[in-house]
């Protein structure tokens, strides 16, 4: 119960603070943090409500503008640049934890092709579903 509501206080701050856009990944790098087992070693794999995936939701709330989509797509393109041997790892992060970031983790991918999802898929819709199915 406590870990929810520690889920639930993260996602409101960051969905909170998403709204002035970073000018730096730091955000980004702090929350694929909490996947550095998966990354570096391969394993447990991440599972819809553990930290890791609760870390590539807040990344999705993140990209609740243009900006700021583009942003976390450009930072995770510069993570799998920097660590290479680890970037399959990284770019299966989204689908094992059932997250869309709108964007292809892969090093072809031009982030600049990228937009925030349409209001129907909004930050605020996207954080009212993961509190309703995490209840």
């Amino acid at each position: 119960m406590g870990e929810h509501k520690l889920t639930v206080a993260l996602l409101m701050f960051l969905w909170a603070t998403s709204r002035a856009a970073a000018s730096d990944c730091s955000t980004v790098m702090g929350l694929i943090s909490a996947c550095t087992a998966f990354i570096t070693y391969g394993s447990p794999d991440p599972y819809p409500g553990s930290p890791c995936c609760d870390a590539m939701m807040s990344l999705n709330l993140l990209g609740d503008s243009t900006e700021n989509r583009r942003l976390v797509c450009r930072c995770l393109l510069s993570l799998i640049n920097t660590y290479n041997p680890n970037a399959t790892a990284i770019a299966t992060l989204p689908g094992l934890c059932g997250v869309s970031l709108g964007f292809t983790i892969d090093p072809n991918t031009d982030c600049n092709l990228y937009q925030s999802f349409s209001s129907s898929f909004s930050s605020e819709n996207n954080y009212c579903t993961h509190i309703m199915l995490n209840k």
